[in-house]
Formats: structure tokens, C-alpha cells, sequence
């Protein structure tokens, strides 16, 4: 019998570009309560989602879905799904479902994974790796500037920096990576359709020209502060780690933290001064065993080690080179024959994630995973539009 992980990746094959029909659909679906689990265990069922909409209610109920569910579909109108609709006027916004292969796969390994994504700029980033940085919302001069630095030079390594545009520590990080011209992501607690904070508005747009906003929230779905917890589910969620720069005792950072252990993930926090309040957080967090950190490069190799622990695991199941990948230990990276060729269809002018996909046949999880390993090891680096291989 198939476990549970071999039908999901089956399902990841089987996958195709939505119609037109199954778009209405899922985005009736976002402006419904209703989870990814629910929706898996229907579609191992049925081939479309559509035909979630053909049930009658006795049948919804015998899959397992709540009662009430029937009225609930039938409540989005066809005026509601045309204004949703109208949002997707431009090639980079994009509404994954949980079942897409752009969807991503950290985030898919989480138990309350939403059931789609809108994103709007590059998808691609999605699937790289993330690493979040959060704090607080109104910190002290070092901690922006902490914030920054740390942002820049895990950027210039080759990791997304992944947050939630938020004022303060959110907003520094995301900014020092647009500084660099190397590519941001920020999870929204609203509708794509609107920017919140208002003053971050030219940031979004940035964020949108080198990176990617990202919401589970419908469209056209404003300030809660329910959605601000949700957010930071989905911000720990695609990261292989989070960084913690300042936060008081009580913190909607602390809140990313707790569910960034509870998915397995690595945390890391800044240590200040026991004066500073918005250093107690940290401390409490590092009281319960996380990473104290004073620089960025110890992040950068906490991030090779477990980037090259699930590369290897991306290549074993993905049988690269036809046969199963040679072993190393997470301080030690060899070029072998799987890497030699990604390099051979890198260039040494810009050469975009795209590009590299096509040429190399590779699917984008895999190609993201080996891409980060190869820059950590200085033999490509990540520019605007791409990567380059180093002449050096």
C-alpha cells in the first residue's frame, strides 16, 4: 500500500495547469474555512475540484467536511469570483493550490498548511531556501541595524530572506536585501489587493519587482488580528530557519519562534543588553534552547549543514545520476557528477532560474536545493535575474 507522503508526491505528478473552471473553484475556496486536509482526502477521491461543488450536502457530510459546508459554496456568488478574477491582470500573479508543484514543499510539510497561496512576483523563490527574520515592531537603533546586516550577508550567501513587511525589524530586513538587489519574500495578513502598513506600499512594489508577496487570504480581505498568528505560520513554515533580532516577552515574534520549533525548524536569537526589554524575549528563547547567535555566518553554516542534509534527501528520492547519492558528512560539499552538470548549464553571465530548470531537466525542488549548496561553496553567486558561475 502507498504511504501517505508517496500519494502526495503522486499527486505532484499527476498535477496540471488549472482551467479556467478549477481556478473559479479554488478561489471560491479562499473564501471559505475549510483545510488542506480536508481537500487532500477529497482529491485522493475525485479528479477535479470542481467537483467539490457537485456534492450535495449529505454527500459533503459523509466525506467528512462540516455541516453547513453546501450553503457555504453556494454563498460565493459568480459577482464575487469575477472581482477575484479581475486581480490577475499581469503574468506575476499566480494562485497556487496545495496539490501545485509551485507550491512550497517546506510549507507542504506542515501540519496546518494552508490550502492555497496567492503570490504575486517571482513563484520561483517559493521553493528556494528562506531563512525568516522577525522582531519587533518598534525596535532600538541596533537592532535595525542588526537586522539589516544579518539580512545582508545571509542575502549575499544565498538565502531568501522571508518576512512579513511589517514595520520595524520586518521592513529593515526585507530593505536590506532590496538594497542588494537580491530577492525578498513577504507573507501578508491580508489580501494581495492591499498593502498593510499603508506606508510600506514602494516596499511592496520592490518586493513584487525582486521577490514575491505571498497570502493565503482571499482577495480583498483586510486588517484582522486573528491573520497576524496565520501569517507567522506560513512565514516559519516555508523557512528552513527563523531569527529572532528583538522581541519583547509578549511578541508576535515569539509566536513565529514557538511555531518554528513546534514544525522542526531551526531558531536562532540575537542576544542585548538584560536592560534592553526588547531583549527579553531573545533571552527567554535561548533559556529554552535556542541558538544564540552574534554573527551572521554562524546561521550560514547551521543553513549549509541542514541545506545539504535535504539536498542529499531530495537527490536519494529523485534517484540522481541513476543511482543513489554518495553520503557526506554536513561540513564537507564535493562537486560530484550530479553537481559538475547543474554547473555546466549555469553561465558565467546571469543566468536565470528558468533557464537552469530547462537545461538541466531537474524538477525546481531539487534544482533550489543544489543551487544554495553550490553558492555556500562559493562556485556560483546569486545575482539579479539568476545566478552566475564564479570565474574565480
Amino acid at each position: 500500500m502507498a504511504t501517505t507522503k508517496n500519494k502526495e508526491q503522486d499527486k505532484i505528478m499527476e498535477y496540471r495547469d488549472m482551467t479556467h473552471d478549477e481556478k473559479r473553484a479554488w478561489l471560491a475556496l479562499s473564501h471559505i474555512n475549510i483545510s488542506s486536509n480536508k481537500l487532500q482526502q477529497f482529491l485522493e477521491r475525485y479528479s477535479s475540484i470542481c467537483e467539490l461543488f457537485e456534492l450535495s450536502e449529505k454527500q459533503l457530510v459523509q466525506l467528512g467536511f462540516r455541516a453547513g459546508l453546501k450553503e457555504r459554496l453556494d454563498n460565493v456568488t459568480d459577482d464575487i469570483i469575477e472581482h477575484d478574477l479581475s486581480w490577475f491582470d499581469s503574468d506575476n500573479k499566480h494562485l497556487i493550490p496545495f496539490n501545485s508543484p509551485d507550491y512550497p514543499a517546506l510549507l507542504k510539510e506542515v501540519e496546518s498548511a494552508p490550502k492555497l497561496l496567492f503570490v504575486q512576483g517571482n513563484k520561483e523563490l517559493l521553493n528556494q531556501y528562506q531563512i525568516a527574520i522577525v522582531g519587533s515592531r518598534n525596535p532600538t537603533p541596533q537592532g535595525k541595524e542588526n537586522a539589516a546586516n544579518f539580512a545582508k550577508t545571509l542575502a549575499q550567501a544565498g538565502a531568501v530572506i522571508t518576512s512579513g513587511m511589517a514595520l520595524g525589524v520586518d521592513g529593515c530586513a526585507h530593505q536590506a536585501a532590496l538594497d542588494q538587489g537580491l530577492p525578498t519574500v513577504a507573507v501578508a495578513g491580508t489580501g494581495l489587493d492591499r498593502v498593510y502598513p499603508a506606508s510600506h506600499k514602494d516596499m511592496a512594489q520592490d518586493i513584487v519587482e525582486h521577490g514575491a508577496l505571498v497570502s493565503e487570504f482571499a482577495l480583498g480581505k483586510g486588517v484582522r488580528a486573528s491573520h497576524f498568528p496565520a501569517r507567522n505560520r506560513i512565514i516559519a513554515g516555508m523557512s528552513l530557519g527563523t531569527l529572532v533580532v528583538e522581541a519583547a516577552i509578549k511578541s508576535g515574534s515569539l509566536i513565529t519562534a514557538r511555531l518554528a520549533m513546534e514544525q522542526g525548524r531551526e531558531v536562532f536569537a540575537i542576544p542585548g543588553s538584560i536592560h534592553n526589554p526588547l531583549a527579553r524575549g531573545c533571552h527567554a528563547l535561548i533559556k529554552q534552547g535556542v541558538k544564540l547567535v552574534e554573527t551572521a555566518e554562524e546561521i550560514i553554516e547551521e543553513l549549509q549543514a541542514l541545506a545539504l542534509w535535504q539536498a542529499q534527501s531530495w537527490q536519494t528520492s529523485n534517484n540522481l545520476g541513476g543511482g543513489e547519492t554518495q553520503k557526506r558528512s554536513s561540513n564537507e560539499f564535493e562537486l560530484d557528477d550530479d553537481y559538475q552538470k547543474l554547473m555546466q548549464v549555469i553561465d558565467y553571465d546571469t543566468t536565470s532560474m528558468d533557464s537552469i530548470i530547462d537545461r538541466s531537466g531537474l524538477e525546481i525542488d531539487v534544482v533550489s536545493h543544489m543551487l544554495l549548496l553550490l553558492e555556500l561553496n562559493n562556485h556560483i553567486v546569486s545575482v539579479a535575474g539568476g545566478y552566475q558561475r564564479r570565474s574565480d
